[in-house]
Protein backbone atom coordinates (compact mmCIF):
# COMPACT_ATOMS: atom_id res chain seq x y z
CA UNK A 1 0.00 0.00 0.00
CA UNK A 2 1.27 3.44 -0.94
CA UNK A 3 0.37 6.47 1.20
CA UNK A 4 0.94 10.16 0.56
CA UNK A 5 -0.37 13.39 1.99
CA UNK A 6 -1.21 16.65 0.28
CA UNK A 7 -2.05 20.15 1.40
CA UNK A 8 -5.12 22.09 0.34
CA UNK A 9 -3.09 24.79 -1.47
CA UNK A 10 -3.38 23.34 -4.96
CA UNK A 11 -7.03 22.29 -4.74
CA UNK A 12 -8.48 25.53 -6.10
CA UNK A 13 -11.68 24.81 -7.98
CA UNK A 14 -10.68 26.96 -10.93
CA UNK A 15 -11.39 24.88 -14.00
CA UNK A 16 -9.57 25.07 -17.31
CA UNK A 17 -11.80 24.39 -20.31
CA UNK A 18 -10.54 23.22 -23.70
CA UNK A 19 -12.54 23.75 -26.90
CA UNK A 20 -12.27 21.02 -29.48
CA UNK A 21 -12.46 21.87 -33.15
CA UNK A 22 -14.85 20.08 -35.47
CA UNK A 23 -13.27 17.73 -37.97
CA UNK A 24 -14.67 17.26 -41.45
CA UNK A 25 -15.76 13.77 -42.46
CA UNK A 26 -14.54 12.25 -45.72
CA UNK A 27 -15.79 9.18 -47.56
CA UNK A 28 -13.70 7.15 -49.99
CA UNK A 29 -15.37 6.07 -53.23
CA UNK A 30 -15.98 2.45 -54.17
CA UNK A 31 -14.52 0.85 -57.29
CA UNK A 32 -16.40 -0.94 -60.07
CA UNK A 33 -16.96 -4.63 -59.46
CA UNK A 34 -16.32 -7.60 -61.75
CA UNK A 35 -17.56 -11.13 -61.09
CA UNK A 36 -17.35 -12.25 -57.47
CA UNK A 37 -15.44 -15.41 -56.55
CA UNK A 38 -16.91 -18.17 -54.41
CA UNK A 39 -17.72 -16.74 -50.95
CA UNK A 40 -16.12 -17.82 -47.67
CA UNK A 41 -15.23 -15.62 -44.72
CA UNK A 42 -11.44 -15.47 -44.63
CA UNK A 43 -11.13 -13.20 -41.57
CA UNK A 44 -9.90 -14.66 -38.30
CA UNK A 45 -11.81 -14.00 -35.07
CA UNK A 46 -14.54 -12.14 -37.01
CA UNK A 47 -16.95 -11.99 -34.06
CA UNK A 48 -14.29 -11.53 -31.34
CA UNK A 49 -15.61 -14.69 -29.68
CA UNK A 50 -12.10 -15.71 -28.67
CA UNK A 51 -12.30 -13.04 -25.97
CA UNK A 52 -9.15 -11.34 -27.28
CA UNK A 53 -8.45 -8.94 -30.14
CA UNK A 54 -5.87 -11.16 -31.85
CA UNK A 55 -5.24 -11.01 -34.79
CA UNK A 56 -6.91 -7.58 -34.92
CA UNK A 57 -4.67 -4.62 -34.10
CA UNK A 58 -6.06 -1.30 -32.82
CA UNK A 59 -4.44 2.14 -32.96
CA UNK A 60 -3.50 3.61 -29.60
CA UNK A 61 -4.46 0.29 -27.97
CA UNK A 62 -7.96 1.79 -27.84
CA UNK A 63 -9.77 -1.41 -28.84
CA UNK A 64 -11.14 -3.96 -26.39
CA UNK A 65 -13.43 -6.98 -26.39
CA UNK A 66 -16.71 -6.47 -24.52
CA UNK A 67 -19.68 -8.62 -23.56
CA UNK A 68 -22.29 -5.93 -24.21
CA UNK A 69 -23.67 -4.67 -26.51
CA UNK A 70 -23.19 -7.52 -29.00
CA UNK A 71 -24.82 -8.37 -32.33
CA UNK A 72 -24.22 -12.10 -32.31
CA UNK A 73 -22.59 -14.53 -29.93
CA UNK A 74 -21.30 -13.25 -26.60
CA UNK A 75 -18.53 -10.82 -27.57
CA UNK A 76 -17.99 -7.69 -29.68
CA UNK A 77 -15.35 -5.06 -30.37
CA UNK A 78 -15.40 -1.68 -28.61
CA UNK A 79 -13.30 1.20 -29.96
CA UNK A 80 -12.68 4.00 -27.41
CA UNK A 81 -12.45 6.90 -29.85
CA UNK A 82 -10.71 10.06 -28.60
CA UNK A 83 -10.42 13.60 -29.93
CA UNK A 84 -7.13 12.62 -31.59
CA UNK A 85 -7.52 8.92 -32.44
CA UNK A 86 -10.35 7.22 -34.33
CA UNK A 87 -9.53 3.85 -32.69
CA UNK A 88 -9.03 2.02 -35.97
CA UNK A 89 -8.90 -1.77 -35.62
CA UNK A 90 -7.53 -3.73 -38.56
CA UNK A 91 -6.59 -7.21 -39.74
CA UNK A 92 -4.40 -8.12 -42.73
CA UNK A 93 -5.29 -11.25 -44.70
CA UNK A 94 -3.97 -13.03 -47.78
CA UNK A 95 -6.03 -12.54 -50.95
CA UNK A 96 -5.88 -13.51 -54.61
CA UNK A 97 -5.00 -10.95 -57.28
CA UNK A 98 -7.66 -9.49 -59.57
CA UNK A 99 -10.49 -10.90 -57.47
CA UNK A 100 -13.66 -9.35 -56.08
CA UNK A 101 -14.33 -9.55 -52.33
CA UNK A 102 -17.42 -8.61 -50.33
CA UNK A 103 -16.86 -6.97 -46.94
CA UNK A 104 -19.66 -6.61 -44.38
CA UNK A 105 -20.04 -6.09 -40.67
CA UNK A 106 -22.43 -4.98 -37.95
CA UNK A 107 -21.66 -1.67 -36.25
CA UNK A 108 -23.14 0.61 -33.63
CA UNK A 109 -22.15 4.20 -32.83
CA UNK A 110 -21.65 7.61 -34.40
CA UNK A 111 -19.86 7.70 -37.76
CA UNK A 112 -18.49 4.17 -37.88
CA UNK A 113 -16.43 3.20 -40.95
CA UNK A 114 -15.76 -0.20 -42.52
CA UNK A 115 -13.36 -0.60 -45.43
CA UNK A 116 -10.13 -1.85 -46.96
CA UNK A 117 -6.91 0.11 -46.66
CA UNK A 118 -6.26 2.05 -49.87
CA UNK A 119 -9.63 1.05 -51.33
CA UNK A 120 -13.36 1.18 -50.82
CA UNK A 121 -15.12 2.03 -47.58
CA UNK A 122 -18.57 2.73 -46.25
CA UNK A 123 -19.97 4.29 -43.08
CA UNK A 124 -23.07 4.89 -41.04
CA UNK A 125 -24.16 8.05 -39.23
CA UNK A 126 -25.32 7.35 -35.69
CA UNK A 127 -27.37 4.20 -35.15
CA UNK A 128 -28.54 3.53 -31.60
CA UNK A 129 -28.64 -0.18 -32.42
CA UNK A 130 -26.49 -2.43 -34.59
CA UNK A 131 -26.82 -1.89 -38.34
CA UNK A 132 -25.05 -3.69 -41.17
CA UNK A 133 -22.46 -2.09 -43.44
CA UNK A 134 -21.47 -3.69 -46.75
CA UNK A 135 -18.96 -2.80 -49.46
CA UNK A 136 -17.12 -4.65 -52.23
CA UNK A 137 -13.66 -4.19 -53.69
CA UNK A 138 -11.42 -5.77 -56.29
CA UNK A 139 -7.80 -6.62 -55.68
CA UNK A 140 -5.04 -5.43 -57.99
CA UNK A 141 -3.33 -7.51 -60.64
CA UNK A 142 -0.46 -8.46 -58.30
CA UNK A 143 -2.10 -7.90 -54.90
CA UNK A 144 -1.70 -10.75 -52.39
CA UNK A 145 -2.82 -9.14 -49.12
CA UNK A 146 -5.51 -6.73 -47.93
CA UNK A 147 -5.86 -4.75 -44.72
CA UNK A 148 -9.45 -4.66 -43.49
CA UNK A 149 -10.38 -1.98 -40.96
CA UNK A 150 -13.19 -0.59 -38.86
CA UNK A 151 -13.03 2.70 -36.99
CA UNK A 152 -15.10 5.46 -35.45
CA UNK A 153 -14.66 9.19 -35.81
CA UNK A 154 -12.78 11.71 -33.69
CA UNK A 155 -14.55 12.80 -30.49
CA UNK A 156 -17.73 10.91 -31.46
CA UNK A 157 -17.66 8.42 -28.59
CA UNK A 158 -17.08 4.68 -28.34
CA UNK A 159 -18.21 2.56 -31.28
CA UNK A 160 -18.96 -1.17 -31.40
CA UNK A 161 -18.45 -3.73 -34.19
CA UNK A 162 -19.30 -7.40 -34.49
CA UNK A 163 -19.56 -10.27 -36.97
CA UNK A 164 -17.28 -8.79 -39.62
CA UNK A 165 -17.03 -10.88 -42.79
CA UNK A 166 -14.72 -10.78 -45.81
CA UNK A 167 -16.20 -13.16 -48.36
CA UNK A 168 -13.97 -14.51 -51.12
CA UNK A 169 -11.15 -16.96 -51.71
CA UNK A 170 -8.11 -17.07 -49.49
CA UNK A 171 -4.62 -16.57 -50.86
CA UNK A 172 -5.05 -19.75 -52.93
CA UNK A 173 -2.46 -20.91 -55.50
CA UNK A 174 0.30 -18.52 -54.58
CA UNK A 175 -0.97 -18.09 -50.99
CA UNK A 176 1.47 -17.73 -48.11
CA UNK A 177 1.92 -21.04 -46.32
CA UNK A 178 5.35 -20.40 -44.84
CA UNK A 179 5.44 -19.86 -41.09
CA UNK A 180 7.77 -17.32 -39.46
CA UNK A 181 10.86 -18.47 -37.64
CA UNK A 182 10.54 -18.94 -33.89
CA UNK A 183 11.35 -15.92 -31.67
CA UNK A 184 14.72 -16.20 -29.93
CA UNK A 185 16.30 -15.30 -26.61
CA UNK A 186 13.10 -14.84 -24.61
CA UNK A 187 14.07 -13.23 -21.29
CA UNK A 188 12.37 -11.58 -18.33
CA UNK A 189 13.28 -7.89 -18.01
CA UNK A 190 11.38 -7.13 -14.82
CA UNK A 191 8.64 -8.26 -12.48
CA UNK A 192 6.30 -7.12 -9.70
CA UNK A 193 3.85 -8.96 -7.47
CA UNK A 194 1.33 -9.00 -10.32
CA UNK A 195 3.23 -8.60 -13.61
CA UNK A 196 6.17 -9.90 -15.62
CA UNK A 197 7.94 -7.94 -18.37
CA UNK A 198 9.39 -9.93 -21.28
CA UNK A 199 11.53 -9.28 -24.35
CA UNK A 200 12.70 -11.48 -27.22
CA UNK A 201 14.52 -11.48 -30.55
CA UNK A 202 12.52 -10.73 -33.68
CA UNK A 203 11.33 -13.50 -36.01
CA UNK A 204 11.71 -13.45 -39.79
CA UNK A 205 9.12 -14.34 -42.43
CA UNK A 206 8.94 -14.51 -46.22
CA UNK A 207 6.17 -11.88 -46.21
CA UNK A 208 6.31 -10.31 -42.76
CA UNK A 209 5.53 -10.92 -39.09
CA UNK A 210 2.34 -9.19 -37.96
CA UNK A 211 2.06 -10.26 -34.32
CA UNK A 212 3.67 -12.11 -31.43
CA UNK A 213 1.47 -14.25 -29.19
CA UNK A 214 2.58 -14.66 -25.56
CA UNK A 215 1.67 -17.88 -23.78
CA UNK A 216 1.60 -18.74 -20.08
CA UNK A 217 1.81 -22.50 -20.17
CA UNK A 218 -0.65 -23.52 -22.89
CA UNK A 219 -2.84 -20.41 -22.55
CA UNK A 220 -2.41 -17.41 -24.84
CA UNK A 221 -2.47 -14.35 -22.55
CA UNK A 222 -1.42 -11.47 -24.79
CA UNK A 223 -0.74 -10.51 -28.42
CA UNK A 224 1.54 -7.60 -29.39
CA UNK A 225 3.17 -6.23 -32.52
CA UNK A 226 6.62 -5.51 -31.03
CA UNK A 227 9.30 -7.60 -29.35
CA UNK A 228 8.49 -6.78 -25.73
CA UNK A 229 5.44 -6.99 -23.51
CA UNK A 230 4.26 -6.87 -19.91
CA UNK A 231 1.87 -9.58 -18.75
CA UNK A 232 -0.28 -8.23 -15.92
CA UNK A 233 -2.99 -9.52 -13.58
CA UNK A 234 -0.80 -12.29 -12.19
CA UNK A 235 -0.91 -13.74 -8.69
CA UNK A 236 1.84 -12.82 -6.22
CA UNK A 237 4.55 -15.31 -5.20
CA UNK A 238 3.57 -17.57 -8.10
CA UNK A 239 5.75 -19.32 -10.71
CA UNK A 240 4.82 -18.78 -14.39
CA UNK A 241 6.39 -20.23 -17.53
CA UNK A 242 6.18 -18.12 -20.70
CA UNK A 243 6.80 -18.77 -24.39
CA UNK A 244 6.23 -16.61 -27.48
CA UNK A 245 5.14 -17.51 -31.03
CA UNK A 246 5.27 -15.31 -34.13
CA UNK A 247 2.37 -15.02 -36.57
CA UNK A 248 2.09 -13.61 -40.11
CA UNK A 249 -0.79 -12.03 -42.01
CA UNK A 250 -1.89 -15.39 -43.42
CA UNK A 251 -2.23 -16.82 -39.93
CA UNK A 252 0.86 -19.02 -40.15
CA UNK A 253 2.29 -19.49 -36.66
CA UNK A 254 5.88 -20.21 -35.76
CA UNK A 255 7.17 -22.74 -33.30
CA UNK A 256 7.54 -21.62 -29.71
CA UNK A 257 10.49 -19.65 -28.45
CA UNK A 258 12.59 -20.89 -25.60
CA UNK A 259 10.65 -20.90 -22.33
CA UNK A 260 11.39 -18.64 -19.38
CA UNK A 261 10.15 -19.26 -15.84
CA UNK A 262 9.52 -16.33 -13.51
CA UNK A 263 8.17 -16.18 -9.95
CA UNK A 264 6.28 -13.00 -9.19
CA UNK A 265 7.20 -10.92 -6.15
CA UNK A 266 5.39 -11.32 -2.83
CA UNK A 267 2.33 -9.11 -2.45
CA UNK A 268 2.62 -5.90 -0.50
CA UNK A 269 3.70 -3.04 -2.69
CA UNK A 270 4.31 -3.91 -6.32
CA UNK A 271 7.99 -4.77 -5.93
CA UNK A 272 11.03 -4.28 -3.75
CA UNK A 273 11.60 -0.72 -2.56
CA UNK A 274 8.18 0.59 -3.60
CA UNK A 275 6.17 0.23 -0.41
CA UNK A 276 6.53 3.69 1.11
CA UNK A 277 4.95 6.91 2.29
CA UNK A 278 5.48 9.72 -0.22
CA UNK A 279 4.02 13.06 0.96
CA UNK A 280 3.38 15.73 -1.64
CA UNK A 281 6.02 18.40 -2.09
CA UNK A 282 4.83 21.40 -4.10
CA UNK A 283 7.43 24.04 -4.91
CA UNK A 284 5.24 26.37 -6.94
CA UNK A 285 3.73 28.46 -4.13
CA UNK A 286 4.33 29.66 -0.58
CA UNK A 287 7.22 28.58 1.61
CA UNK A 288 7.58 24.77 1.34
CA UNK A 289 9.61 23.03 4.05
CA UNK A 290 13.12 21.72 3.53
CA UNK A 291 12.76 18.21 2.14
CA UNK A 292 15.92 16.98 3.83
CA UNK A 293 14.76 18.39 7.18
CA UNK A 294 11.50 16.48 6.81
CA UNK A 295 13.47 13.34 6.00
CA UNK A 296 15.72 13.63 9.05
CA UNK A 297 12.88 14.40 11.47
CA UNK A 298 10.28 11.90 10.21
CA UNK A 299 12.14 9.11 8.45
CA UNK A 300 10.26 9.78 5.21
CA UNK A 301 12.41 8.86 2.21
CA UNK A 302 10.19 9.46 -0.82
CA UNK A 303 8.30 12.56 -1.97
CA UNK A 304 5.57 13.00 -4.56
CA UNK A 305 6.71 16.04 -6.56
CA UNK A 306 3.76 18.05 -7.83
CA UNK A 307 2.87 18.94 -10.54
CA UNK A 308 4.21 18.17 -14.01
CA UNK A 309 2.08 20.00 -16.58
CA UNK A 310 2.15 20.98 -20.26
CA UNK A 311 4.15 24.08 -21.19
CA UNK A 312 2.66 23.94 -24.70
CA UNK A 313 3.02 21.48 -27.54
CA UNK A 314 2.96 18.41 -25.28
CA UNK A 315 6.18 19.50 -23.56
CA UNK A 316 6.51 18.73 -19.83
CA UNK A 317 7.47 21.42 -17.32
CA UNK A 318 7.06 21.84 -13.56
CA UNK A 319 3.74 23.65 -13.09
CA UNK A 320 3.80 24.13 -16.85
CA UNK A 321 6.23 27.03 -16.47
CA UNK A 322 9.44 25.98 -14.68
CA UNK A 323 12.08 24.21 -16.75
CA UNK A 324 12.15 20.44 -16.60
CA UNK A 325 15.78 20.45 -15.48
CA UNK A 326 18.28 22.95 -14.13
CA UNK A 327 15.96 24.83 -11.77
CA UNK A 328 14.76 24.73 -8.18
CA UNK A 329 12.94 21.44 -8.69
CA UNK A 330 16.05 19.62 -9.83
CA UNK A 331 18.05 21.14 -6.96
CA UNK A 332 15.56 19.77 -4.42
CA UNK A 333 15.45 16.37 -6.12
CA UNK A 334 19.24 16.20 -6.01
CA UNK A 335 19.14 17.05 -2.28
CA UNK A 336 16.55 14.35 -1.60
CA UNK A 337 18.58 11.74 -3.44
CA UNK A 338 21.81 12.80 -1.74
CA UNK A 339 20.06 12.17 1.58
CA UNK A 340 19.11 8.64 0.52
CA UNK A 341 15.60 9.35 -0.76
CA UNK A 342 13.84 9.51 -4.10
CA UNK A 343 10.88 11.14 -5.86
CA UNK A 344 7.73 10.29 -7.79
CA UNK A 345 6.76 13.13 -10.16
CA UNK A 346 3.00 13.62 -10.29
CA UNK A 347 1.51 14.53 -13.67
CA UNK A 348 -1.78 16.42 -13.77
CA UNK A 349 -3.80 17.48 -10.74
CA UNK A 350 -7.01 19.45 -10.52
CA UNK A 351 -6.16 22.47 -12.67
CA UNK A 352 -3.70 23.75 -15.24
CA UNK A 353 -2.78 22.63 -18.76
CA UNK A 354 -2.42 18.88 -18.49
CA UNK A 355 -0.36 16.61 -20.70
CA UNK A 356 -2.96 13.84 -20.57
CA UNK A 357 -5.65 16.08 -21.99
CA UNK A 358 -3.50 18.10 -24.39
CA UNK A 359 -1.06 15.64 -25.96
CA UNK A 360 -2.53 14.60 -29.31
CA UNK A 361 -2.23 10.85 -28.89
CA UNK A 362 -1.17 8.11 -26.50
CA UNK A 363 2.19 7.87 -28.26
CA UNK A 364 2.75 11.63 -27.95
CA UNK A 365 1.88 11.47 -24.25
CA UNK A 366 4.22 8.52 -23.78
CA UNK A 367 6.95 10.62 -25.40
CA UNK A 368 6.34 13.45 -22.94
CA UNK A 369 6.44 11.06 -19.98
CA UNK A 370 9.64 9.56 -21.33
CA UNK A 371 11.32 12.99 -21.34
CA UNK A 372 10.76 13.24 -17.59
CA UNK A 373 11.75 9.63 -16.96
CA UNK A 374 15.00 10.17 -18.86
CA UNK A 375 15.70 13.54 -17.21
CA UNK A 376 15.65 12.06 -13.70
CA UNK A 377 16.21 8.31 -14.16
CA UNK A 378 12.87 7.65 -12.48
CA UNK A 379 11.74 4.49 -10.73
CA UNK A 380 8.07 5.53 -10.59
CA UNK A 381 5.61 8.07 -12.02
CA UNK A 382 2.15 9.14 -10.86
CA UNK A 383 -0.75 10.29 -13.05
CA UNK A 384 -3.08 12.40 -10.89
CA UNK A 385 -6.25 12.15 -12.98
CA UNK A 386 -8.86 14.71 -11.96
CA UNK A 387 -11.58 17.01 -13.26
CA UNK A 388 -13.68 16.74 -16.42
CA UNK A 389 -10.78 17.05 -18.86
CA UNK A 390 -9.12 13.80 -17.76
CA UNK A 391 -10.96 11.80 -15.09
CA UNK A 392 -14.45 12.31 -16.54
CA UNK A 393 -13.34 11.75 -20.13
CA UNK A 394 -13.17 8.04 -20.95
CA UNK A 395 -11.12 8.58 -24.13
CA UNK A 396 -8.52 10.59 -22.22
CA UNK A 397 -8.49 7.92 -19.52
CA UNK A 398 -7.66 5.37 -22.24
CA UNK A 399 -4.99 7.66 -23.70
CA UNK A 400 -3.31 8.00 -20.30
CA UNK A 401 -3.46 4.28 -19.54
CA UNK A 402 -2.09 3.41 -22.98
CA UNK A 403 0.79 5.87 -22.53
CA UNK A 404 1.57 4.37 -19.11
CA UNK A 405 1.56 0.89 -20.66
CA UNK A 406 4.01 2.11 -23.32
CA UNK A 407 6.52 3.68 -20.94
CA UNK A 408 6.28 0.69 -18.61
CA UNK A 409 7.20 -1.62 -21.49
CA UNK A 410 10.04 0.68 -22.55
CA UNK A 411 11.45 1.12 -19.03
CA UNK A 412 11.70 -2.27 -17.28
CA UNK A 413 11.15 -1.94 -13.56
CA UNK A 414 9.28 1.39 -13.79
CA UNK A 415 6.30 1.57 -11.41
CA UNK A 416 3.15 3.32 -12.61
CA UNK A 417 0.54 4.92 -10.34
CA UNK A 418 -2.87 6.42 -11.13
CA UNK A 419 -4.44 8.75 -8.55
CA UNK A 420 -8.13 9.70 -8.60
CA UNK A 421 -11.06 10.80 -6.43
CA UNK A 422 -13.43 8.48 -4.61
CA UNK A 423 -16.75 8.28 -2.84
CA UNK A 424 -17.06 7.26 0.82
CA UNK A 425 -17.71 3.66 -0.24
CA UNK A 426 -15.19 3.24 -3.04
CA UNK A 427 -14.62 4.31 -6.65
CA UNK A 428 -17.24 6.39 -8.44
CA UNK A 429 -18.50 5.58 -11.96
CA UNK A 430 -15.43 7.14 -13.53
CA UNK A 431 -13.12 5.47 -11.03
CA UNK A 432 -14.64 2.09 -11.84
CA UNK A 433 -14.34 2.87 -15.56
CA UNK A 434 -10.66 3.76 -15.10
CA UNK A 435 -9.97 0.43 -13.39
CA UNK A 436 -11.91 -1.49 -16.04
CA UNK A 437 -10.02 0.25 -18.85
CA UNK A 438 -6.72 -0.55 -17.14
CA UNK A 439 -7.67 -4.22 -17.15
CA UNK A 440 -9.01 -4.16 -20.72
CA UNK A 441 -5.88 -2.43 -22.06
CA UNK A 442 -3.59 -4.66 -19.97
CA UNK A 443 -1.94 -1.45 -18.80
CA UNK A 444 -0.07 -3.11 -15.92
CA UNK A 445 -0.78 -0.32 -13.40
CA UNK A 446 1.12 -0.98 -10.17
CA UNK A 447 -0.87 1.21 -7.76
CA UNK A 448 -4.41 2.61 -7.86
CA UNK A 449 -4.42 5.54 -5.42
CA UNK A 450 -7.63 7.09 -4.11
CA UNK A 451 -8.00 10.61 -2.66
CA UNK A 452 -10.41 10.13 0.29
CA UNK A 453 -11.46 13.71 1.01
CA UNK A 454 -13.87 16.40 -0.21
CA UNK A 455 -16.78 14.14 0.68
CA UNK A 456 -18.64 17.09 2.23
CA UNK A 457 -20.83 17.39 5.27
CA UNK A 458 -18.40 16.99 8.17
CA UNK A 459 -17.31 13.50 7.27
CA UNK A 460 -15.91 10.82 9.56
CA UNK A 461 -12.53 10.97 7.84
CA UNK A 462 -11.20 7.81 9.47
CA UNK A 463 -14.27 5.69 8.79
CA UNK A 464 -14.79 7.01 5.27
CA UNK A 465 -11.13 6.47 4.35
CA UNK A 466 -11.31 2.86 5.54
CA UNK A 467 -14.60 2.27 3.71
CA UNK A 468 -13.32 3.89 0.51
CA UNK A 469 -10.19 1.72 0.58
CA UNK A 470 -12.26 -1.41 1.15
CA UNK A 471 -14.49 -0.44 -1.77
CA UNK A 472 -11.41 -0.03 -3.98
CA UNK A 473 -10.12 -3.42 -2.84
CA UNK A 474 -13.41 -5.05 -3.79
CA UNK A 475 -13.35 -3.43 -7.25
CA UNK A 476 -9.77 -4.54 -7.90
CA UNK A 477 -10.62 -8.10 -6.83
CA UNK A 478 -13.66 -8.32 -9.10
CA UNK A 479 -11.92 -6.70 -12.09
CA UNK A 480 -8.54 -8.46 -11.98
CA UNK A 481 -9.44 -11.66 -10.14
CA UNK A 482 -6.99 -10.90 -7.32
CA UNK A 483 -7.14 -12.17 -3.76
CA UNK A 484 -7.26 -9.77 -0.78
CA UNK A 485 -3.50 -9.61 -0.30
CA UNK A 486 -2.77 -8.88 -3.95
CA UNK A 487 -5.52 -6.25 -4.15
CA UNK A 488 -4.22 -4.50 -1.04
CA UNK A 489 -0.72 -4.47 -2.55
CA UNK A 490 -2.07 -2.39 -5.44
CA UNK A 491 -3.88 0.21 -3.29
CA UNK A 492 -2.60 3.70 -2.50
CA UNK A 493 -4.14 6.37 -0.25
CA UNK A 494 -3.50 10.06 -0.88
CA UNK A 495 -5.09 11.80 2.10
CA UNK A 496 -5.47 15.50 2.84
CA UNK A 497 -3.60 16.88 5.85
CA UNK A 498 -5.57 19.59 7.59
CA UNK A 499 -8.73 21.14 6.17
CA UNK A 500 -10.07 20.10 2.78
CA UNK A 501 -12.11 22.30 0.43
CA UNK A 502 -15.20 20.90 2.18
CA UNK A 503 -13.82 21.83 5.63
CA UNK A 504 -13.17 18.22 6.55
CA UNK A 505 -10.40 18.14 9.13
CA UNK A 506 -7.84 15.35 8.90
CA UNK A 507 -5.47 15.34 11.88
CA UNK A 508 -3.00 12.85 13.38
CA UNK A 509 -5.42 12.41 16.28
CA UNK A 510 -8.02 10.60 14.19
CA UNK A 511 -5.45 7.93 13.33
CA UNK A 512 -4.06 7.49 16.84
CA UNK A 513 -4.45 3.89 18.01
CA UNK A 514 -6.20 3.07 14.76
CA UNK A 515 -4.98 1.27 11.65
CA UNK A 516 -6.39 0.67 8.21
Amino acid sequence: MRINLRTDLRRSRHRVLALLGTAALALAGAVALPTTAQAANILSNPGFESGSLSPWSCTGNLGSVVSSPVHGGSKALAGAVSSSDNAQCSQTVSVQPNTTYSLSGWVRGSYVYLGVDGGASTWTTSPSAYSQLSVSFTTGASQTSAKIYVHGWYAQGTYYADDISLDGPGGGGGSDTQAPTAPTNLTSTGKTSSSVSLSWGASSDNVGVTAYDIYSGSNQVLSVSGTSATVSGLASSTAYTFTVKARDAAGNTSGASNSVSVTTDAGGGGGTGFKQAAPYLYLGWGDPPSATSVMSSTGVKWFTMAFMLDSGGCNPAWDGSRALTGGTDQTVINQIRSAGGDVVPSFGGWQGSKLGANCSSASALAGALQKVIDAYGLKAIDMDIENTDEFENEAVQAKILTALKTVKANNPGLRTIVTFGTSTTGPTYYGNRLIEQAQSLNAGIDVFTIMPFDFGGGSDMYGNTVNAAEGLKAKLKSTFGWDDATAYSHIGISGMNGLSDQQENTTPAIWTHKSV
